[in-house]
């Protein structure tokens, strides 16, 4: 059966949301390695996406006003686990680790959603779930090389793992916020939370905030410090949540979350091309498993009825925010 324009159309944007969320780490790893500390970059990814979503965030909720309010303690929930701890773990993580490696220790919070749903909603997964995230724990083994060459630092997997936790966060919240409450909002007002909360945490002295307004190296070459900020706050946030909720809205969540899948693919390429960074072939290897576990969990969710309450939740969008 020939597609539609339309889901030709949905699956070209939920792609470009992944290339976009992908490029996040390169962005952020030129940064760091310039002095920038995590929490400074992810500020300044946050907090101007938040702006620039703002003015759409309100339009989208003209009229509706009350389900904002009625849903502010689960957008600053969002914005704490889903924004901050996810991306401040992230960028922590891809100073230590190769960007792809990062990312991929990330991902495993999908396999941390599938443990909370069995031990807080005491419902034990079905056997593709469990096969899923038995080939994802397979594939952190590979990824890791703990007896190979890659010598991966024990501080960057602690990150990485950190960032599962948030990631698993993100799960869980956007899963489960009110339908009427639309998802730039939610997207945009957790930004906003996230940023505010960061910064008030550096400016107390709990997390480091340091900056360099000088040139950095990117690519090969030196540059404006505003190229990475301008690459992570507006090609590896805006553009990648609003192309991502249109592709949503188009293919359907579920669709459109297998999408998501290849942002790894994209993050791998894109930190070999600009960084010339590559993982191993054990490494690639366990992430390929890691994906696909993560696949078989995501496809197991869809053969579920809708009506199942104990359904892994929904991502707004791809897996990295």
């Amino acid at each position: 059966m020939q597609k539609s324009p339309a889901t030709g159309a949905g699956l070209g944007l939920a792609l470009l949301s992944a290339v976009t969320f992908a490029t996040s780490g390169t962005f952020a790893r030129s940064l760091i390695e310039a002095g920038w500390s995590a929490p400074s970059a992810v500020i300044a990814r946050v907090g101007i996406a938040a702006l620039v979503l703002a003015l759409p965030a309100a339009l989208s909720l003209r009229g509706r006003w009350p389900v904002l309010r009625r849903n502010l303690g689960v957008v600053g929930l969002f914005g704490l686990l889903g924004v901050a701890l996810a991306q401040v773990c992230f960028f922590n993580a891809v100073r230590y680790l190769p960007v792809g490696v990062a990312l991929l220790l990330e991902y495993l919070g999908i396999i941390l959603v599938v443990a909370w749903t069995w031990l807080v909603h005491k419902q034990p997964p079905r056997r593709l779930t469990v096969a899923g995230a038995v080939a994802a724990l397979a594939g952190l083994v590979f990824v890791l090389d703990l007896t190979g060459a890659a010598g991966l630092d024990v501080l960057g997997v602690l990150w990485g793992l950190g960032a599962a936790v948030g990631l698993a966060g993100y799960y869980v919240l956007a899963g489960r916020v009110d339908p009427q409450l639309p998802s730039v909002v939610l997207a945009s007002g957790g930004m906003g939370v996230g940023a505010a909360a960061l910064a008030v945490l550096g400016l107390v002295g709990v997390l480091p905030l340091h900056a360099v307004f000088e040139e950095v190296g990117f690519a090969g070459r030196q540059t404006s410090w505003l190229v990475p900020i301008a690459g992570l706050s507006l090609v590896a946030a805006v553009v990648a949540y609003l192309t991502g909720i249109a592709g949503a809205r188009i293919l359907g969540p579920r669709l459109s979350s297998f999408v998501g899948l290849t942002e790894v693919m994209f993050a791998v390429l894109i930190a070999w091309l600009v960084l010339g960074e590559l993982p191993t072939v054990v490494q690639l290897f366990g992430g390929v498993l890691i994906v696909a576990g993560v696949a078989l969990v995501r496809l197991d969710e869809l053969r579920r009825t809708p009506t199942t309450t104990d359904a892994l939740p929904e991502p707004l969008l791809a897996a990295d925010r």
